[in-house]
């Protein structure tokens, strides 16, 4: 029988915690479990918050969450799946950044940990005790960290930035109603 070290066994823990919690948020997204919207009830809302179109956007972010998240949990491409949980974590930062860090306020923190966790994650690696380990890396290479983070900040970059200027566009929509 082998022993695993602590390190393992704490990356272990690190990535069934952030996992499962992904998943589970992903799963509201995607199937309205756990008390979420599901596809439409998420779409609706990601239109309120600038992310358009809004079913589109339920949809990446579902499957980022859930997907990512449940490869982490398992240690199965992980620097993938952490890259799309940060990626989606930031793009939910971005939606509680105007509130502050704390989130009792609605602010950034629970993004930013479950995202800065994930992305943790993928640069360290899944550990001994995986899935990853178990196909031998394939799925796991040191150049994939790089690829996949570079994927995920570009992709990240136009989604936020999008959003960022349609908010910015009704503001100023909404100032020249006031003024006419």
């Amino acid at each position: 029988m082998t022993c695993y070290d602590r390190r393992d066994l704490g990356l272990l823990l690190l990535r069934l915690g952030t996992g499962g919690a992904l998943a589970a948020h992903g799963a509201q997204k995607l199937f309205g479990w756990f008390g979420g919207g599901g596809i439409e009830g998420t779409g609706q809302f990601m239109e309120t918050i600038g992310y358009a179109p809004g079913r589109a956007s339920a949809t990446a972010a579902g499957l980022a969450e859930a997907g990512g998240g449940a490869l982490l949990a398992l240690g199965l491409a992980t620097p993938a799946a952490g890259a799309a949980a940060a990626g989606a974590m930031a793009g939910a930062a971005a939606v509680h950044a105007p509130n502050g860090f704390f989130n009792q306020e609605g602010g950034y923190e629970h993004a930013a940990l479950l995202g800065l966790t994930a992305a943790g994650l993928a640069v360290a690696g899944p550990g001994s005790l995986s899935l990853d380990r178990v196909l031998g890396h394939s799925a796991d290479r040191d150049w994939m960290v790089v690829a996949a983070f570079a994927a995920t900040a570009a992709a990240t970059a136009v989604v936020v930035g999008a959003r960022s200027r349609r908010l910015r566009k009704a503001r100023e929509g909404e100032q020249e109603a006031l003024f006419e």
